[in-house]
This record gives C-alpha cells, sequence and structure tokens, in this order.
C-alpha cells in the first residue's frame, strides 16, 4: 500500500515540476485502515445519498468529560495532541495518546475524557449525508 501511495505521490510530483530531490524526500504512513471500529464492531454500509463530509477538530481540556453520546456516521480521528480515553457504556476503554488514530464506534453510546496535564486535541473526519446529524447526545 505504500508503493502504491507514493507511487501515486511521484507521479502527482512529477506533474507540477517538483524537483526530483523533494520527490525524494517524501514519506507516507497509514495511520488507519480497517473496516471495524476500536472495540471490534464492523463499520456499518455508507448509507445512500449524497455524501457530505465533515472534519473537526476538537479541543478537549485537561480534567473534562463530554457528554455521553453516540455517532450515526462512520468516523476516524486522530489524536494531535494530549491524551484520551474513549468509553463506551459497556466500559470498554480505549486509551489515546498523541500520534494515535482512532476508527470510532458507530450506533454505541460512549464518551471520551481527558485524564492528561494537557489539552487534548483530535481531529475527526466525519462521513455522512446532509440530513443525518454526525453526533447524538443521550
Amino acid at each position: 500500500m505504500k508503493k502504491l501511495i507514493s507511487g501515486i505521490c511521484f507521479v502527482f510530483l512529477l506533474s507540477t515540476n517538483v524537483p526530483a530531490e523533494e520527490v525524494n524526500a517524501i514519506h507516507v504512513d497509514v495511520l488507519a485502515k480497517s473496516s471495524v471500529s476500536w472495540d471490534g464492531s464492523h463499520l456499518p454500509d455508507y448509507p445512500k445519498g449524497a455524501p457530505e463530509v465533515t472534519i473537526l477538530r476538537i479541543k478537549i481540556p485537561p480534567g473534562a468529560q463530554l457528554p455521553l453520546h453516540k455517532h450515526q456516521v462512520i468516523n476516524a480521528g486522530v489524536l494531535l495532541n494530549g491524551e484520551l480515553t474513549v468509553v463506551t457504556e459497556d466500559s470498554r476503554t480505549l486509551h489515546l495518546k498523541a500520534g494515535d488514530s482512532i476508527v470510532e464506534v458507530v450506533d454505541k453510546w460512549h464518551y471520551g475524557k481527558n485524564e492528561g496535564k494537557v489539552t487534548a486535541e483530535i481531529l475527526v473526519f466525519y462521513a455522512g449525508t446532509p440530513d443525518t446529524p454526525i453526533t447524538i447526545k443521550k
């Protein structure tokens, strides 16, 4: 997979007149690629209709806990800074540190909490449809 992505990047960069020494400096890491969420549940099929992608940068201060909520759409993220603990209603737990990726649970009540000493910052990508809320609070 890395070779395919690198090859695509190489062809793109050649078509944009990027010097060869810069092309050779490109490195691609796959942070997440999965058909199951972090708790092992299979992700649902994509909904019918027009797609709508939402990207959020969420900042959670030290000691803060998000309300119990669920997502109706597939989403994934990367923790950019700090630490974050995700807990499902049935007490399944995932601990993330900066640089970790997550393929989130869908249609399961859960919450996140920052048990660290610095603000947790996560970038989350949601793949939904225009009339479907990305988050529902309990």
